[in-house]
């Protein structure tokens, strides 16, 4: 089996800690990951109404579910539309029908968006379909109903947000409202009601405001005490989903250890009706959603495509026809999709993406390669048979070159309009060379520098969100076989924590005790530290510098800020900047080491910190707990000559931040023996660390300084 498949599939289990952090059951959670492809569905009883139209123009500004905030329109005279809200041509066993032939193997609806108004009879509020519009029925348990003939998973859409609820938060540009404690139990009454009342619901897809860790946490227990196996998405906020959810149209092209869905809408503009949205043809639409599938498949997820059905209840025939489409499709090459696994291979290919199985490679193939032949270097095991998939006539040859394999298509094979699939079947498995392969001597030491990096999402709301580490793994060559003893090296920031260190695969639970210490060899006295430059603040997340190479001009403005010498600041004191929503600083400082040193900083941040010197991330991370600020001791790895070092504090909704870089504190590394293991020699063997027992499987790595040698 390919190496880069066994490292997902040992986080999956290892990593993500289903006992611990929920109760989803083994096989609900695989039946939810194999789906690879569902249904969502925006329908409200009055966004859908209006279809992107106020006062008989267009409302071009933000997405028409949000038509109420993006208009400017009064909440009396909103509610008002509800009047107008009689869906005659809504048929859920429609809706259900439709999934199916689509190919889709669950259901996603809003139950309430942003503005409130409830697509399901409710005792909070008469602000709902069976009371407030002339239809009366319960659009809810119409679909979960249909669902439930139809052997189609059926799940919900929440917003956590309500413009409707007066005891709430008012509207906001940014949507990620606090939660107030009256409207916390508003909520918690309504998803009662809804995963009581409504059979089972296979998952809940949460949507902004900003709840506390408790209000999450609450939440989180509500949902797996009335439905064990509901599934809650990660927009829950504070790390406390069961799947991570990606941004809206994203494909990541990274690797995720945890299970993970990405949102798709048939246009960028909106996911609710708009009545006079632009379309490109069918067969284009067709042939963009159909490529975000294979490549949301390729890499581990599961996409969730949407659909705005009109007011009266219909569906839109472009997105039906283009969803049947999909379907035909899916008919054809649904075994490279359902229940398939990622893309074992570590990098990517111009003429399409790959899905896998066991046994099998299934090569979708989306432009014409070059030469006509496609091409999978570092691919060892034997071919049992290559063709093409639902066209058996088609002839294929293989070729084994000193890197890999070569599959030879026909003449007539036409890509690019057409995806196509090529089934790669093997007789017994098959290997994919490493990645960046580390050879062992006495000298290698594992670091998060030359780490591969598993991801998930993380924050406290979506605005406060960012690419977590949640594990880092390595492949190491060796050479020569025998018994090694493992070393960790670690600083006081990893002091105290505990990790799972597979080595081989075999797991031993290590807390960092940081019992032997080592002073390192640096006086920072002797290291040149430059004046120091400010930047801010400006509109940013935690991610990301103020340049695409992460290394600073003084001379180049970022969104029209220019650097400022801060020449009464000093290294050690803290400063205290004023802030603004999801607004950050950056400080920059320029070391000048004598030769190559490591010397250890305290950098006291905000609600997120990013550290980088010369170009290279040294640490990310958020503030999970929202203390006043966060402290943090980093190793700088200082080459000789001049290092540019780089820290940005990030603010989310506090109104000062603070700054500081120390390097006045103890230069102490430790070390710590690991009991020895045995290494078979000519082979390459996994190494991987990842927290033990997690607050959440997606909250990242404070370990910047770890790094491991085995030694002889």
């Amino acid at each position: 089996m390919a190496v880069l498949r066994t490292l997902i599939v040992t986080l999956f289990f290892t990593g993500y800690a289903l006992a611990g952090f929920a109760q989803i059951a083994p096989n609900a959670l695989r039946e939810w990951r194999d789906q690879k492809y569902s249904m969502f569905i925006h329908f409200g009883g009055i966004y859908s109404v209006l279809g992107g139209v106020w006062n008989d123009k267009p409302v071009t500004v933000g997405l028409s579910e949000q038509i109420q905030a993006h208009a400017g329109i009064y909440s009396d005279t909103y509610a008002k539309v509800a009047r107008r809200f009689n869906p005659t041509r809504w048929n859920a066993d429609s809706i259900a029908s439709l999934a199916k032939q689509a190919g889709m193997r669950s259901i996603v609806i809003t139950s309430k968006h942003h503005d409130g108004f409830c697509m399901f009879k409710t005792a909070t509020t008469d602000f709902n379909v069976v009371d407030a519009t002339p239809y009366g029925r319960d659009i809810i348990r119409e679909l979960s109903d249909a669902c439930r003939r139809n052997g189609t998973s059926f799940g919900l859409y929440f917003s956590l947000i309500d413009w409707h609820y007066p005891q709430a938060s008012p509207i906001s540009s940014h949507n990620s409202d606090p939660i107030t404690p009256e409207h916390h139990d508003y909520n918690k009454r309504q998803i009662t009601e809804l995963l009581t009342n409504y059979g089972p619901v296979s998952e809940l897809w949460f949507d902004m405001g900003s709840m506390s860790e408790t209000q999450s946490r609450e939440m989180r227990d509500l949902v797996h005490k009335l439905q064990p196996n509901c599934l809650i998405g990660s927009r829950i906020g504070n790390d406390m989903g069961d799947f991570t959810v990606m941004g809206d149209n994203q494909e990541p092209d990274y690797t995720i250890g945890v299970p993970w869905q990405s949102p798709a809408s048939f246009f960028d503009e909106t996911w609710g009706y708009r009545s006079w949205q632009k379309r490109v043809p069918e067969a284009e639409k067709e042939h963009e959603k159909l490529t975000s599938l294979i490549r949301v498949v390729s890499r581990g997820g599961k996409y969730l495509l949407n659909i705005g059905p009109k007011g009266d209840g219909s569906v839109v025939p472009y997105e039906r026809d283009v969803l049947l489409q999909i379907g035909q499709w899916l008919a054809k090459n649904g075994e490279a999709i359902y229940g398939a696994s990622a893309d074992p291979f570590y990098q990517s290919f111009a003429w399409g993406s790959i899905t896998s199985r066991p046994n099998k490679l299934y090569l979708h193939v989306m432009s014409q390669p070059a030469g006509n032949q496609l091409t999978l270097p570092g691919l060892s095991g034997t071919v049992k048979q290559v063709s093409v998939l639902g066209e058996p006539s088609v002839k294929l040859t293989t070729v084994r070159g000193k890197d890999g394999l070569g599959i030879n298509l026909p003449a007539g094979f036409v890509a690019g309009k057409t995806i196509r699939v090529v089934a790669v079947e093997f007789t017994s498995g098959y290997r994919v060379r490493p990645y960046n392969p580390v050879p062992l001597t006495d000298t290698t030491r594992l670091t998060h520098a030359n780490s591969y990096k598993h991801y998930s999402n993380s924050g406290v709301d979506y605005n406060a969100r960012f690419q977590s580490t949640i594990a880092e793994s390595w492949t190491l060559q060796v050479e020569q076989g025998g018994t090694y003893r493992p070393l960790l090296l670690f600083s006081d920031e990893e002091k105290g924590q505990s990790i799972d260190l597979t080595i081989n695969g075999a797991t031993q639970t290590v807390k960092l005790t940081g019992d032997s210490p080592a002073e390192l060899d640096v006086d920072p006295a002797t290291l040149t530290w430059g004046p120091l430059y400010k930047l801010g603040p400006i509109q940013s997340g935690i991610e990301g510098g103020p340049a695409k190479n992460g290394i600073v001009d003084l001379k180049k403005p970022v969104q029209g800020q220019s650097w400022q010498a801060m020449t009464d600041w000093k290294n050690g004191p803290v400063y205290t900047l004023p802030a603004d929503l999801t607004t950050a600083y950056f400080v920059t400082q320029t070391i000048t080491a004598p030769a190559d040193r490591r010397v250890l900083v305290r950098i006291t941040s905000g609600d997120g910190v990013l550290v980088m010197l010369n170009g290279q991330t040294l640490l990310l991370r958020n503030n999970p707990t929202k203390a006043p600020d966060q402290r943090d001791v980093v190793l700088l790895p200082l080459k000789k000559g001049a290092n540019q070092l780089l820290v940005k504090t990030f603010n989310n909704f506090q109104k000062t931040t603070p700054i500081g870089i120390d390097y006045g504190i103890s230069q102490l590394l430790y070390q710590q023996d690991l009991r020895p293991v045995t290494l078979p020699g000519g082979s390459a063997i996994t190494v991987q660390w990842q927290a033990h027992d997690p607050a959440s499987p997606h909250r990242t790595l404070v370990l910047p300084n770890l790094s491991l040698r085995l030694l002889r």
